[in-house]
């Protein structure tokens, strides 16, 4: 189903809206598009909503099982704008969103679907999920010179780390279970990547509710939104293995010819499974078996 912009797509979307997990995924560019919605297709969303250029195209097979809508980021449309749009049309229901060349993994995704893995998460009272944005990366950038290549992505192994999230109204003590996470190239490069941009966290899994809002940081409203863990014990987290940041420091003028090569000396070739992320540290399964 093609959709004439967000506005149409709020107006008669409602077979795509009406039972989730729905995953928006917004694309920037056509770099892996199609590999990304397959790959969450394969995840087991219900449904899939792609924001895109309308000079973008798609196979055929994957144009059939997603909701196309007609949304240009480089021309100024907002993913904030259509996220918080979506939450206020599909109340209730668990939403995901990402970027093209972006790939959820959670814990035993090879065996279990993302809807499973959500009915746990609700079970535990639960209305959203931290995420960790783990950069991908070509090996070899004369091979791949815009850093994207499935068959020689790489992985940061070391460098990740947490610092307290200030709480600006109690400068006496940081805001409760909420950390701000670092690592990857946007540490490595921190040069080249202004200071607000440069965390690793996002809340990419959550329930829509009326009022709810997506703000710039990744963060939403509703502070409990944005905690790792309730109050009791650890929670299932998830990462997001993604080519976004390596392609924008590639395709910048500024810090493309600073960079030969993203590998160093804690580059691991990526797996596409979660047993080496989970055994990275870089998402936790919880109390979820």
């Amino acid at each position: 189903m093609q959709y004439a912009g967000l506005a149409d797509f709020i107006a008669r979307g409602g077979a795509t809206l009406a039972k989730g997990p729905i995953a928006l995924v917004f694309a920037e560019d056509e770099v892996e598009l199609d590999t990304t919605l397959r790959h969450h297709l394969d995840a087991g969303f219900r449904a899939i909503a792609v924001f895109m250029p309308a000079g973008f195209g798609l196979p055929g097979d994957v144009a059939e099982r997603v909701a196309r809508i007609d949304y240009d980021l480089a021309a100024g449309d907002s993913y904030i704008d259509a996220v918080n749009a979506v939450i206020d049309a599909a109340r209730g229901e668990w939403l995901y969103y990402c970027f093209n060349a972006e790939y959820l993994f959670y814990p035993f995704c090879e065996t279990r679907s993302v809807g499973e893995m959500l009915a746990f998460h609700t079970e535990e009272r639960r209305d959203a999920m931290l995420t960790y944005v783990i950069d991908l990366y070509a090996g070899d950038l004369d091979a791949h010179p815009d850093a994207v290549s499935l068959e020689d992505a790489h992985i940061d192994r070391s460098g990740y780390y947490a610092l307290a999230r200030p709480d600006p109204g109690n400068h006496n003590h940081p805001k409760e279970r909420q950390l701000d996470f670092y690592g990857g190239l946007r540490w490595r490069y921190e040069e080249h990547i202004p200071a607000p941009r440069r965390k690793i966290d996002r809340i990419a899994l959550f329930r829509a509710r009326r009022n709810l809002r997506l703000r710039e940081d990744h963060t939403f409203d509703d502070e409990e939104y944005n905690t790792y863990a309730c109050p009791w014990h650890n929670n299932l987290t998830t990462a997001i293995a993604s080519f976004r940041t390596a392609k924008a420091l590639k395709r910048n003028p500024g810090s493309t010819f600073d960079i030969p090569t993203f590998k160093w000396h804690n580059s691991a070739p990526f797996e596409w499974h979660s047993r080496q992320l989970l055994d990275l540290g870089l998402m936790e399964p919880g109390q979820w078996f």
